[in-house]
């Protein structure tokens, strides 16, 4: 499947409203340093590499999206990991640098434990506070640990939990539809409940943990899908990784592809690495933000 590049500004910068800088310090090393603002989790300033994470800009070009819906902004959070794997500054940060971009919806998009239910209470804790409509989908790890208990959770927080469910949503002015795919790893998604009753037209968004799932969406219909599970690799090393996730039935592994006709962004996910207990190379924590722009449908 042929990968396109999207017009997209990678910023190393992990707060919100360019709140960091990269400072270079007396040992030569580059640490990450608050400009300004407390942070409640840490008394001191200064951030470690842990800490870090780069935020993505992306333009999707979309032909059958409501015209009002031109400008829409998006942001996807995903495979956070709550726990020994993943800071809880990275996490917060990340919660933070999304409010400060005012993003019209919001998604979450899976695996936000790893293995042990020992960080589950966490969960709510370091996601709590993010403004806006708030979508969410399941992973594999959260079904291996506690799903229902995370559904919990996040409905706690009037975040709208979807398990191949569908919403609808006004925004500016217009209905946009979510459509939430459980996870596909294990077992769980169903794709054809999910699109039960749902609008066949207008600005329809789609998550699911895992990419693949964007072989059984509907061709040709004009949908963008979600994604992550990936981690964009994790531990990049050219030509292996790659050969490494097909032979997984991982094709899709990092950034934008176009999929039987519709659209799939893949994530690299927050968690797993920088100073956690898995190792992460050539693929930067990230939080995403996307502008939905409406192109023009070609004739014929």
């Amino acid at each position: 499947m042929r990968l396109r590049r999207l017009a997209r500004r990678d910023s190393p910068l992990a707060s919100p409203a360019n709140a960091v800088r990269r400072d270079a310090q007396e040992d030569g090393r580059n640490a990450l340093v608050a400009r300004s603002g407390a942070d409640p989790f840490r008394t001191e300033r200064r951030l470690r590499w842990r800490d870090h994470f780069s935020l993505t800009e992306n333009v999707l070009m979309l032909q059958h999206m409501h015209g009002a819906h031109d400008g829409l902004r998006v942001a996807q959070l995903s495979d956070v990991h709550v726990g020994q794997a993943t800071s809880a500054v990275r996490i917060r940060r990340a919660v933070e640098a999304v409010n400060a971009e005012k993003p019209d919806l919001v998604f979450l998009t899976g695996d936000y434990v790893t293995h042990s239910p020992k960080p589950l209470p966490r969960v709510r804790e370091l996601l709590a506070g993010i403004e806006g409509p708030v979508f969410v989908v399941m992973g594999n790890h959260d079904h291996w640990v506690n799903a229902p208990y995370l559904r919990e959770s996040f409905e706690r927080l009037g975040y709208t939990v979807l398990q191949n469910e569908h919403r609808q949503v006004h925004v500016k002015g217009a209905p946009v539809t979510v459509l939430g795919i459980d996870d596909g790893l294990t077992g769980r998604d169903d794709v054809e409940a999910t699109f039960r009753g749902a609008p066949v037209s207008g600005t329809r968004l789609v998550l699911a943990h895992t990419p693949p799932t964007a072989d059984k969406l509907p061709a040709h219909a004009g949908l963008v899908q979600f994604s992550g599970h990936t981690h964009g690799g994790q531990f990049v090393v050219r030509g292996l990784t790659e050969a490494i996730f097909r032979r997984a039935g991982q094709p899709y592994i990092r950034g934008h592809y176009h999929v039987n006709g519709n659209q799939l962004y893949v994530n690299r996910g927050l968690g797993f690495g920088f100073g956690g207990p898995y190792l992460r190379r050539g693929s930067e924590p990230e939080v995403a933000f996307f502008t939905l722009r409406q192109a023009a449908v070609s004739a014929g």
